[in-house]
């Protein structure tokens, strides 16, 4: 059996505050030097503080960096991005543009000419020509130096006016919105010209809404050609839609909007002398003392 010294120096040597493991190189030996170096000694004797401050800064850092990736988590792109528990509004919205984009696409047979209806293209083009604001402004202008009548040229001013807010109006909101056509196709030259560039809202739907109602309102017509002027106007609408530049609800939307720039016409409405004012300004013939 051991003795009671050898168990007593044991407990001695557990119990001591140097054979702990961060006193550990207190105990071993000098390399450069032995006794002779009371200054090394005393340098290598560090308090215990700075020697527990020394170990865990290294156990800080990786705490930090942690406690910086919770507080900024990594932002997935929106596309890669799922919705667990999305609003009523929200699923409604998408269904409905969802629907819209797959029925303007199969309502889209003259988009090409190898599309199923490609034959009937130039036709439904030309018809679509028949609502373009260029053709239309051009028209009233015509029709405006060969008018002899005051209420002819009051009307055909108005009509000019007309056309040229719903361009310029359409034209604006098409930049704003910047909506694309459901087949991807470049602008025609006339398009261009008239700033119908994007698809929402349909110019076209717009000006033949706008056309319609308005000479509806101030001719006197027949009830046949009352039913050709609307049959016009719907199908001048539908026939982008058939060509691929715009959605069904650009045409609807077109309609609203040619049916608003004709009620603003007539709450703004230009009297026979203002027009004449107008029509001597732009010939020139104009003067301010007789």
């Amino acid at each position: 059996m051991p003795s009671s010294n050898s168990v007593r120096s044991r407990a001695r040597e557990r119990n001591s505050v140097l054979s702990r493991p961060e006193f550990i190189s207190l105990n071993q030996p000098l390399r450069g030097g032995g006794a002779g170096c009371p200054s090394e000694n005393r340098g290598s004797a560090r308090r215990p503080g700075q020697i527990k401050h020394q170990t865990s800064q290294p156990s800080e850092e990786p705490t930090d960096s942690g406690s910086k990736d919770r507080r900024e988590p990594i932002k997935m792109p929106e596309e890669d991005c799922m919705l667990l528990n999305p609003s009523f509004k929200g699923i409604a919205k998408n269904s409905l543009l969802a629907i819209d984009i797959c029925l303007s696409k199969r309502m889209g047979v003259c988009a090409y000419t190898s599309s199923s209806w490609g034959g009937c293209r130039s036709m439904v083009a030309l018809l679509a020509l028949t609502g373009h604001g260029i053709t239309w402004i051009i028209g009233t202008i015509v029709c405006l130096t060969r008018s002899n009548t005051l209420a002819g040229q009051e009307v055909l001013v108005n009509l000019l006016l007309a056309l040229i807010l719903d361009v310029m109006t359409v034209a604006g909101v098409q930049r704003l919105v910047k909506r694309r056509g459901p087949w991807e196709m470049m602008p025609g030259f006339m398009d261009c010209v008239a700033m119908d560039i994007y698809s929402f809202p349909a110019a076209h739907a717009s000006r033949a809404a706008m056309v319609s109602k308005f000479l509806l309102s101030h001719l006197v017509l027949a009830v046949p050609l009352r039913i050709l002027l609307v049959l016009w106007a719907l199908l001048v609408g539908m026939s982008r839609v058939l060509l691929g530049k715009h959605h069904l609800t650009d045409m609807v939307c077109g309609f609203a909007l040619g049916m608003l720039h004709f009620s603003l016409m007539e709450s703004v409405w230009l009297s026979s002398s203002t027009c004449q004012t107008l029509i001597s300004i732009s010939t020139l013939s104009w003067s301010p003392f007789f």
